[in-house]
């Protein structure tokens, strides 16, 4: 396709805004590309209130069954065992069978394991049950939404589509920590979950009917629109044999595929920690209420949130005039670099009393500001293969979720009962080291350019990999 062809089809892509409502005129329309990042960020903010609101609930049902007290953080961790074991699969599945119904139908499941969980939560061990199944159900909703945005973003708004799209997941736990509370008063906590499950339910069928597996498919989007983000994601090297084999020695040997497996793992050991221990350490060192606790905790997702959609449409931005491999590794490295500073000065400043308050906000920007990480390692796994990004997903996502069931227990022994403040050094020291680490690693191993094993089926004649690993 010529150069101006190609400039053509963008700018008709770009106005796809309008069509003729049967009488001549011209009515408005959001880009039907917009509509589905919309609606993927609903379902992401639907499953992180069903992973969520156990959280919460917990605290009203140890009050009602003894043995929740007992056994929290067994129930508590159960999620993550059933969800580590999905990614891998959920990809490929993903890529078999469609990204579009995966993501719909893992929420879907999801939904109605949490409608049910009050009706057996009189026993901890069918929680237990439940909370590992509704891990494997959401285990494949970051790979399958790999595969949607594989087919349905083109590359000059890869960013933005995909950050709008993740974003959902913290606007999800705002929205879970600032809402249950509420519903536990009026209504008691077991609504917290029928409510959440009935909306997540409901979202799930206006997925799955309201959204097509790819652009041609599609029975809502115009003709223009079409052809604009096709001309992006076809040409000769694409796989597109929905059965073909994953080159599962190449992936598993590649830098850049390392480089954001390490990223992935930094990023979710710092959010991790600080997601589960925040709300700890502000009743430790701070002696905050609960009220208060469940509110500040709520504010750097809520900016983080914010500023991952920020960072996503600076990254298309700086894309005009930038390589792919320079503007990932930018926002990575940035994000990790500043992480890794305001971790540090958090664990200094906490040790005194005038300084706690500043010690807070230095965590929230720790927080938050990684954000702008997730226009680097999250999206560039279509960079480096569109075909096979759900997969790579999966297996960065399998990285990402070991810090969710091994950085909370760390810092836990890290810290003595009271809470001491050079505990709480001790642990943001750690995670400090950790975002480091993983700026060195990505800036060394990342690249933004297209594997040949992303591209094609490899022959005996694809044994030169010259271009693998390129920047």
């Amino acid at each position: 396709m010529t150069e101006t062809k190609q400039l053509l089809i963008q700018e008709q892509g770009e106005s796809q805004h309008g069509g003729d409502d049967g009488n001549g005129k011209i009515c408005w329309k959001p880009p039907r590309r917009y509509v589905v990042a919309f609606l993927s960020f609903l379902g992401f903010m639907s499953t992180y209130t069903l992973r969520v609101n156990l959280s919460i609930a917990i605290i009203s049902m140890e009050e009602e069954f003894e043995m929740y007290k007992i056994k929290k953080g067994l129930i508590l961790s159960a999620f993550f065992y059933g969800y580590i074991f999905t990614q891998i699969p959920g990809g490929w599945i993903a890529r078999r069978y469609g990204g579009k119904k995966v993501f719909g139908f893992s929420v879907l499941i999801a939904s109605i394991l949490c409608i049910i969980t009050p009706l057996i939560a009189f026993d901890y061990k069918w929680v237990i049950v439940i909370r590992i199944l509704q891990g494997l159900a959401e285990g494949s909703t970051y790979p399958s939404m790999h595969t949607v945005w594989s087919k349905w973003a083109p590359a000059p708004e890869r960013s933005r589509l995909a950050t709008i799209s993740f974003s959902g997941s913290y606007i999800g736990i705002v929205v879970t920590l600032l809402m249950s509370g509420f519903i536990t008063e009026i209504y008691g906590w077991k609504f917290i979950f029928y409510i959440f499950g009935i909306i997540s339910f409901v979202w799930s069928l206006i997925w799955l009917w309201n959204v097509g597996e790819d652009p041609d498919k599609d029975i809502w989007i115009g003709n223009d629109e079409r052809e604009y983000i096709n001309s992006y994601l076809s040409g000769p090297d694409r796989l597109e044999e929905s059965h073909a084999s994953p080159p599962w020695l190449k992936m598993l040997t590649s830098r850049p595929v390392w480089a954001i497996n390490i990223a992935h793992f930094a990023e979710n050991w710092g959010f991790y920690t600080l997601f589960t221990l925040l709300p700890t350490y502000m009743k430790d060192i701070l002696n905050s209420s609960p009220k208060n606790t469940g509110l500040i905790s709520s504010i750097p997702y809520l900016l983080l949130a914010i500023i991952i959609q920020l960072a996503g449409q600076l990254a298309d931005q700086l894309l005009k005039f930038k390589s792919t491999t320079f503007v990932r590794k930018f926002f990575t490295c940035t994000a990790f670099a500043v992480q890794t500073f305001f971790m540090l000065v958090a664990g200094q400043l906490q040790k005194s009393e005038e300084n706690k308050i500043t010690a807070i906000m230095c965590l929230i920007l720790a927080i938050s500001l990684g954000g702008f990480s997730w226009a680097g390692f999250s999206i560039n796994h279509l960079d480096i293969s569109l075909s096979w990004a759900s997969i790579l997903m999966g297996i960065s996502n399998t990285f990402g979720t070991i810090p969710g069931m091994i950085s909370p227990i760390l810092a836990d022994q890290m810290t003595s009962p009271n809470g001491a403040p050079s505990d709480w050094t001790a642990v943001f020291t750690f995670s400090a080291a950790v975002y480091f680490a993983g700026a060195i690693f990505y800036g060394l191993l990342a690249s933004g350019e297209e594997q040949s094993w992303g591209r094609r089926q490899l022959s005996v004649q694809d044994s030169d990999d010259s271009n693998d690993e390129s920047d």
